[in-house]
């Protein structure tokens, strides 16, 4: 899981750590947890943080891109 990607995404919507934390019904402090990857996630709750980011989770999460030989 690549959450340096989580990171810059939030920083460039000028969206805190307090502010993600809202929009998902959770603690600041478990967002931190999350974004510094002190705590897992679930797909629901990646969907719904690529939601508030205006993209997919694929696109925050997904360490390399995925190719079809």
């Amino acid at each position: 899981m690549n959450l340096a990607n989580l990171k810059v995404l939030r920083e460039k919507k000028e969206i805190t750590y307090q502010i993600m934390a809202k929009e998902l019904e959770i603690s600041y402090q478990q967002y931190w947890m999350i974004e510094n990857g002190k705590r897992g996630l679930s797909y629901e709750m990646a969907i719904k943080i690529a939601e508030i980011l205006g993209t997919t989770p694929d696109q925050i999460f997904l360490t390399k891109n995925l190719t079809i030989s």
